[in-house]
């Protein structure tokens, strides 16, 4: 996920989608575990995109305590 599709989303959509992001990385990191993945690569990229979403969650809490 781009971060441009990331600052589309509204702060609720944000925060639902990062739980599900969240998820799927735990899940991706327990298979992985138990038997390799086809593309480990796939780990790295979910890492980053809750990081994007961490990133702009906090943007906005930040933005919205200077108004």
């Amino acid at each position: 996920m781009k971060q441009s599709i990331v600052k589309e989303l509204s702060t609720n959509e944000l925060r639902e989608r990062l739980e599900e992001e969240k998820k799927q990385l735990v899940k991706m990191k327990i298979n992985h575990a138990v038997s390799p993945l086809e593309n480990p690569m796939k780990i790295k990229s979910f890492r980053k995109n809750v990081a994007r979403m961490h990133t702009e969650l906090r943007r906005r809490t930040i933005e919205e305590q200077s108004k």
